[in-house]
């Protein structure tokens, strides 16, 4: 079976430094024998907040570019300890034109597709140092990434992992609640 895991920074980086000891309880439970993993991870603004002793989240985007860079190669050192011995990780950042031009799009499958057949869990993230579209919110804090990523691997599951309770549809002046979505449907899509 193969999942794709987004996992939310208020999971990976509570209070804004990463831990690693949640996010162990988190890859202890991956059946790694079993199914193929592509994690999509947060967390590397938050990361580099607290390697650079910001405690709060910068509202300029070079600020929060610096914060990624810096941020990233700590999030990534933690998912090569957190696998080490069990799988190797590899580190893909991608931006919204990954998934818009189809060379490069194609480019992105036949890579994850190595990476699965190698048995390398790809841990993937916005590429926010250089794609400022991403911080303004464009993939919608790796949501909507995720998505596009379950759909160009062919993924059995897409499991968002956050502290959101679920998704919101209108319902009057009260939203209602839906925890699991089974299909998607066109009214969703217009949310």
């Amino acid at each position: 079976m193969r999942l794709v895991i987004k996992v939310g920074t208020s999971l990976i980086a509570p209070g804004g430094c990463i831990d690693t000891t949640r996010m162990r309880a988190l890859v202890d439970q991956l059946d790694l024998s079993r199914n193929e993993y592509l994690i999509v991870t947060s967390g590397a603004i938050a990361s580099g907040m607290s390697n650079l002793g910001l405690c709060e989240r910068p509202t300029s985007v070079p600020l929060m570019q610096a914060c990624a860079a810096v941020g990233q190669s700590l999030l990534m050192h933690t998912y090569e300890q957190l696998f080490f011995g069990k799988k190797v990780v590899a580190q893909l950042l991608l931006s919204s034109d990954d998934f818009t031009s189809s060379a490069r799009y194609k480019n992105l499958q036949n890579a994850l597709h190595e990476l699965l057949k190698l048995g390398v869990v790809p841990v993937v993230n916005e590429n926010d140092t250089v794609s400022v579209r991403e911080l303004a919110g464009a993939f919608g804090d790796n949501d909507e990434l995720s998505a596009l990523l379950a759909t160009a691997v062919k993924a059995d599951w897409l499991l968002l992992l956050t502290d959101v309770e679920g998704f919101y549809v209108p319902n009057g002046k009260r939203p209602r609640l839906i925890r699991t979505v089974r299909k998607l449907t066109p009214q969703m899509q217009d949310l």
